[in-house]
């Protein structure tokens, strides 16, 4: 009989990448199986205890299981509750604007949406899988990931789970391109003086040393770093106590250019000091790529 075995839960809106998922992990060696009733899968779980060959498993979960979702979330407690069973659960997310052009361009119908708009089998669909997507360790936004890109991610994520810890992802956003959807905790800085409404300090973002020092130049910013800073460090032991692998921290200004940017800066790298810390900055480039377009 195998010690351990590392079961991985692939899920997630219908067409957000779960097939490139699939294959992602079948190319990591991982028995993969895509939407086994879940009546059958204590009778899979016990003939692969058994044999003793099998280690890696992905099964993939998705709304052609709907009628089984409850007897779906049991067995992953009843797992869950098994020493030598690691598992993860990933949830693979998109925007409804994005997951409607998908559908458009391969002309499949919604699972939820039959005989109806595919907006509305996506409302259906996100209310089901709204309480698993709570329990997830991962969730990843697909939105402006390209099957590669997703790949290159999940097999950085799980090829050698050996050497897996804990993350922190920051981010940076404008509202007025929308909520990074994957984000955990989301953060609004448009309180802070503006650094756009000084003429010089304009075209450059918060990675400049000069929009940076400004923003964090007032009593306000310095205060809020402060009480945030300590929010996000005295909550992080949980999320990792929980099974967790990464939290996302998403800081939000109004164009995504001086002060999330300079913010994030700030907030990560501090972490970084007791963490894994990737830091990334959504939409610094998207106005001088509109300006580019124009």
């Amino acid at each position: 009989m195998v010690d351990s075995l590392q079961l991985v839960i692939i899920t997630g809106m219908s067409g957000a990448g779960k097939t490139v998922a699939m294959q992602s992990f079948e190319d990591m060696g991982f028995f993969c199986i895509d939407n086994l009733p879940p009546r059958l899968i204590p009778k899979f779980w016990e003939l692969i205890k058994e044999s003793g060959k099998v280690t890696k498993i992905a099964l993939v979960i998705d709304l052609r299981s709907r009628a089984f979702f409850k007897e779906i979330q049991d067995m992953l407690v009843e797992i869950e509750n098994t020493q030598m069973v690691e598992t993860s659960v990933i949830f693979l997310d998109s925007t409804d604007e994005e997951l409607v052009s998908r559908y458009k361009e391969t002309r499949r119908t919604h699972p939820l949406a039959m005989d109806g708009l595919v907006t509305e089998g996506i409302r259906k669909e996100r209310g089901m899988l709204e309480e698993i997507k709570g329990d997830a360790q991962l969730v990843i936004d697909t939105t402006e990931l390209s099957p590669r890109q997703l790949r290159e991610m999940l097999i950085k994520e799980f090829k050698s789970n050996e050497t897996k810890m804990f993350r922190v992802e920051m981010v940076s956003f404008g509202f007025k391109y929308g909520l990074p959807i994957d984000a955990d905790i989301v953060m609004d800085v448009r309180f802070l003086p503006n650094p756009h409404y000084i003429d010089h300090l304009r075209p450059m973002t918060g990675v400049d040393q000069e929009v940076y020092d400004y923003v964090m130049s007032f009593p306000e910013t310095e205060e809020f770093y402060t009480k945030f800073y300590d929010l996000i460090s005295t909550i992080l032991p949980g999320y990792k106590k929980e099974g967790k692998t990464s939290l996302t921290v998403a800081i939000g200004c109004t164009g995504g250019q001086h002060r999330s940017v300079a913010l994030t800066e700030r907030v990560g790298k501090a972490l970084a000091e007791n963490y894994p810390v990737n830091i990334t900055h959504r939409d610094r480039g998207k106005r001088k790529e509109s300006v580019n377009r124009s």
